[in-house]
């Protein structure tokens, strides 16, 4: 089963303790992104508003009690669009609650499926594929009807040789 727009949202929306993200494309195509990273890369300031919806949506999980997180995986050098998460994405999504980490599978996969296929995780139990192109556009969502327990393994591995973010981004200079 496919999903977009409020389908999407909706079941998206539905999780009751946990949403986890395994997020492993080094650059993401989204068009509503491009003028903020063309920003970016020009040195410009940050929008005030940047990613305020997502922000919204997140507190309002965490007010809930519910957990929202991803890791994300990198291998160096980041691509530009990875630099651009770092410096503009990734810190906002944290102060409205989020828990980022970050794997670095540079010398390294852990074992992990790094295909190029990024998933949601909802409590544990049901996944949604996120299918990309090479070039990081979004094909599609598609909810996954199999056993969620290779996706809780790899859940488990990514946490255990994660970094939190800042972390990570001490280490690295960024």
């Amino acid at each position: 089963m496919l999903l977009d727009g409020e389908e999407w949202r909706q079941f998206f929306d539905a999780f009751e303790h946990e949403a986890w993200r395994f997020e492993a494309q080094p650059t993401y195509t989204m068009p509503r992104e491009q003028e903020n990273i063309g920003r970016f890369v020009r040195g410009e300031s940050k929008p005030e508003d940047h990613n305020a919806r997502w922000h919204e949506r997140v507190r309002g999980f965490v007010a809930s009690g519910r957990r929202i997180g991803r890791v994300r995986i990198v291998r160096r050098p980041l691509t530009e669009y990875q630099r651009y998460q770092f410096a503009w994405g990734i810190p906002g999504n944290i102060a409205a609650g989020e828990d980022i980490r970050v794997l670095d599978v540079t010398a390294q996969d852990f074992g992990l499926p790094l295909s190029g296929q990024d998933w949601w995780m909802f409590d544990g139990a049901r996944i949604v594929h996120l299918n990309f192109r090479p070039d990081g556009s979004q094909i599609n969502r598609e909810v996954y009807e199999g056993d969620p327990a290779p996706y809780r393994a790899w859940q488990r591995i990514a946490l255990e040789h994660a970094v939190p973010f800042e972390e990570y981004v001490k280490v690295l200079g960024v």
